[in-house]
């Protein structure tokens, strides 16, 4: 296959996860080598925030980070949590709030306190007027409706590695948000109802992601010896979403990074 000139962003990833402590260098230069000019580094717990904005600062312009609280971590939330959360959003290499949301496929927290936690989040978002970055699993009806009392007050609203149905996908462009695709999409047995949804996602809106080091695409040829993930993996995700879509794979590309600078504001890569 041709290497494409098209450039783009990973806008969800867990470069702080352990499994990239001895190679991260060689990490980046894979992903820059495949055309993956920008990454925003997930944060999901205070400290997670706090490394992820580290790692940042020795990639300038090629790592933005978020700061947030995952709903596995709600517990572990208060009002000094959001305090930190707003010091560490202050920086302008953060560029959203989150990862947030609600969980309840797994409940590793309450269902009351993840409720609570994304309320507060959310809220924090539309006072500092930064994008979110949403994790719904199994939680639609309380999370929409959470997320619906708010959204005229968000700046912008992502739901990242979307995996729901045709009618919680509709119900959150109603909302205006923008949908993150993973690698799920390349997961034959789990992706089937997700591959047949990303053609109704309008392109304005699509944003793509590997969530590595987590959902390795499962169609890799050759595959990978590893069942890590990484950034490198981001064209594949988006040739296989530009097959399903019916369009060339430069444009997929050009949209989804367009959107993706758009969606957070973005600096030119340094």
């Amino acid at each position: 296959m041709a290497v494409s000139s098209a450039q783009l962003v990973d806008i969800g990833l867990n470069l702080t996860h352990r499994s990239f402590q001895s190679d991260l260098a060689d990490v980046v230069t894979r992903a820059t080598s495949a055309g993956v000019e920008q990454m925003i580094l997930t944060g999901t717990t205070v400290q997670e925030s706090r490394e992820a904005l580290s790692l940042v600062s020795t990639y300038p312009g090629k790592m933005l980070s978020t700061a947030g609280v995952h709903p596995h971590h709600a517990s572990e939330f208060d009002s000094e949590t959001l305090s930190e959360l707003k010091t560490l959003a202050v920086n302008k290499e953060v560029v959203a709030i989150g990862e947030c949301g609600l969980d309840f496929f797994r409940n590793l927290s309450p269902q009351d306190q993840q409720q609570s936690c994304f309320k507060a989040q959310l809220h924090l978002a539309a006072e500092l007027g930064m994008p979110v970055f949403l994790h719904e699993r199994d939680a639609h009806e309380s999370f929409a409706s959470i997320l619906q009392e708010v959204v005229a007050d968000l700046r912008a609203v992502v739901v990242h590695c979307f995996t729901g149905t045709s009618a919680s996908l509709h119900r959150y462009l109603e909302m205006g948000c923008s949908i993150g695709v993973t690698g799920w999409v390349c997961d034959e047995r789990r992706g089937g109802e997700l591959r047949e949804l990303v053609p109704e996602i309008p392109l304005d809106r699509l944003m793509i992601e590997t969530d590595a080091p987590y959902l390795l695409p499962r169609d890799l040829q050759p595959k990978p010896k590893s069942t890590r993930n990484e950034p490198c993996h981001l064209p594949h995700i988006g040739r296989v979403i530009a097959g399903l879509r019916g369009i060339d794979y430069e444009t997929l590309a050009r949209a989804t990074t367009d959107n993706a600078r758009r969606f957070f504001d973005l600096p030119n890569k340094g």
